[in-house]
């Protein structure tokens, strides 16, 4: 009986830590959802393949959440394992030829009073991160969030100095596909 007794209670004591845990790890997602909702639409045209990668990266984060040791910010985590999800999954989408040209003009941002002009300044970025590759639509995100070199370096993997050469050849094919979209 005691086994039992004793087998009873640790079972109850693991599902009040996991209900603890994902009670935790909802609250967090909730707080960072923009970081998964912008790398989302960096990496993917269709509204559907956008929800499908939000959905894959937040399935990433809670099968890695166990391994959260708090040794860095959960947001500074999150945006590794989300990068690293989105690249993976870009090029899974890519092998079944499912991105397509879509055209956003269809797409609104809310706003409180429309500014038609930012709408259309933010929708032509964003048509031309889709034109860059997985790892450049990585620093450009880093760039867009206000990272610093060394936080870009610690995330990739890479010296600051290597950060510093990858960026500026990111925001230059940037600026060079937002130049010939102007000029059409």
């Amino acid at each position: 009986m005691c086994n039992i007794f004793f087998s009873k209670e640790l079972t109850l004591q693991r599902v009040q830590i996991m209900a603890s845990t994902e009670q935790e790890f909802l609250q967090k997602i909730e707080k960072h959802k923009g970081i998964i909702f912008k790398i989302s639409k960096m990496y993917m045209d269709d509204k559907d393949d956008r929800d499908d990668l939000f959905q894959e990266i937040t399935y990433q984060v809670w099968k890695a959440y166990p391994g959260f040791k708090g040794e860095s910010e959960f947001s500074t985590w999150l945006y590794r394992i989300a990068l690293n999800t989105a690249i993976i999954f870009l090029k899974n989408e890519k092998k079944r030829s499912f991105i397509g040209n879509e055209d956003f003009t269809n797409y609104k941002i809310v706003q409180d009073e429309p500014d038609h002009e930012k709408e259309e300044k933010l929708t032509a970025m964003y048509q031309a991160i889709h034109q860059l590759n997985p790892i450049d639509k990585a620093f450009i995100f880093y760039y867009l969030e206000d990272f610093s070199g060394r936080e870009i370096a610690e995330q990739m993997g890479i010296s600051e100095g290597n950060v510093r050469v990858k960026m500026n050849r990111a925001k230059n094919k940037l600026k060079e596909i937002l130049q010939n979209h102007t000029n059409l």
